[in-house]
C-alpha cells in the first residue's frame, strides 16, 4: 500500500477498477495447500484471461478450513504472483479480533493493497458488538478495509451499522453479497462514503449503467463464464465504460445459456457453501485447477461431473465443444432442468 490509513477511502476510489476475480485455494490429492496449482490459476487470470485485481482468502478460499500459517502463506504467494500486474485485497476475516488484527497486518506487511473482514460469526452480537469488534481490528492496522456483508456469515449487517463503520478512517468499501435490492440499499446509504460493490455478473452491466459503478469485486464469473479465447464479461464491460450501453447489453446476452448453467449448479443451492464444490468442479473442467474441497464441504461425485461437464460443453466452455454450442439454432438461451 502507498497511502496512510486516513487516505484509504481515497485510494481505492483511484485504484480500484475492473473485473476482479474472486480466487479459490487449490489442494492436492493429500489435501494440503497446492501452491503451483494457484500460481498457475493466478498466471491465467492476469494473463490470458485479463483480470484486473484478485481477491483472495475468503469465501472461494475455504477459509475456515485453512490454518493460520496457510492463510497467510496464500497471500504470500498470491501478492508475490501478481505483483506489478494486478492488485490485490486479501481477506483477513477471523471470529477473533485478535487473529483478525494479526492477519490483516500480515496482509500489510505481505504487500496486498486492501483487505477484507467478514463478520465475527460466533456468537450473535448486537450491532454495538459488531460495531466494536471492527473498530478494533481497524485500529489494529493501516492499510484499507473492505466490510464483506455475506449470507454466509450468518449475520446480515444492518444499514445503521454499516453507516457507523464506513466513517471509520481506513474502511474504504463494502462487497454486498446480498441480493441486488439489498445492495440498492447499502448503495443509497453510504456510496457518498465508500465504494460499494455487489459481486453478481447479473446486475454488473445494470451497475454500471444506472449507478457508475466501475469495479466488479468480485466473484468466480470471470473465470468460470469465460475462456482465452472468448470472453464475453470483458468486452462488455469495455464498451459498457465506452459508453455504448446498447451494443454492451447485445453483447451480454450471449451469456444467457452460461448463467443458465449457474442457476443450476451455483444459484440452485440456495447459496450455500456447497456450491464452492461445484465452482471449483467447473473452474477444473474450464482450465483452472479445480480439484477437491476440504470437509465439511463434498466434493462432486463423479456422476455429478459427468452431468457439470455434460452442460458446460452444451454452452460452448468446454475446450473443443465450440462456440456455436452456446446458443441454440433460434439464438435463445438453453434451459436446464
Amino acid at each position: 500500500m502507498d497511502y496512510t490509513r486516513t487516505e484509504a477511502k481515497q485510494a481505492a476510489r483511484e485504484c480500484l477498477t475492473g473485473i476482479w476475480a474472486a480466487t479459490t485455494a487449490t489442494f492436492d490429492g493429500q489435501g494440503g495447500l497446492d501452491l503451483a496449482g494457484l500460481r498457475r490459476d493466478l498466471d491465467r487470470l492476469t494473463g490470458s484471461l485479463h483480470i484486473d485485481g484478485v481477491f483472495c482468502g475468503g469465501v472461494m478460499s475455504e477459509f475456515w478450513s485453512l490454518s493460520g500459517s496457510e492463510r497467510r502463506r496464500l497471500v504470500e504467494v498470491v501478492v508475490d504472483t501478481v505483483r506489478g500486474k494486478c492488485p490485490v485485497i486479501a481477506h483477513t476475516g477471523h471470529t477473533s479480533a485478535c487473529q483478525a488484527i494479526e492477519l490483516t497486518r500480515h496482509a500489510q506487511k505481505a504487500g496486498a493493497d486492501f483487505a477484507a473482514l467478514i463478520n465475527p460469526y460466533y456468537p450473535p452480537a448486537s450491532d454495538e458488538g459488531l460495531y466494536r469488534w471492527f473498530e478494533t481490528v481497524c485500529a489494529g492496522a493501516d492499510i484499507g478495509i473492505w466490510l464483506f456483508d455475506t449470507a454466509y456469515s450468518g449475520v446480515s449487517l444492518s444499514l445503521d451499522l454499516i453507516e457507523r463503520l464506513a466513517a471509520l478512517d481506513n474502511v474504504c468499501g463494502i462487497k454486498v453479497g446480498r441480493d441486488h435490492a439489498r445492495y440498492l440499499e447499502v448503495l443509497a446509504r453510504v456510496g457518498e462514503q465508500i465504494l460499494v460493490c455487489e459481486p453478481n455478473e447479473g446486475t454488473w452491466l445494470e451497475n454500471m449503467r444506472e449507478h457508475g459503478q466501475r469495479l466488479f469485486m468480485s466473484s468466480a464469473a470471470p473465470y468460470l463464464y469465460q475462456t482465452p479465447q472468448w470472453q464475453p464479461m470483458r468486452e462488455y464491460t469495455a464498451l459498457a465504460r465506452g459508453g455504448d450501453f446498447a451494443a454492451a447489453a447485445q453483447l451480454a446476452t450471449t451469456l444467457d445459456p452460461v448463467r443458465a448453467v449457474a442457476a443450476k449448479w451455483l444459484h440452485g443451492q440456495a447459496r450455500r457453501t456447497d456450491a464452492i464444490a461445484s465452482i471449483k468442479a467447473w473452474a477444473g473442467l474450464v482450465g483452472m485447477s479445480g480439484g477437491p474441497v476440504r470437509p465439511p464441504l463434498l466434493t462432486h461425485t463423479h456422476a455429478q461431473q459427468a452431468e457439470l461437464a455434460a452442460d458446460l460443453a452444451a454452452v460452448g466452455l468446454i475446450p473443443g465443444s465450440g462456440e456455436a454450442a452456446r446458443m441454440t439454432r433460434n439464438g435463445h438461451p438453453r434451459t436446464f432442468a
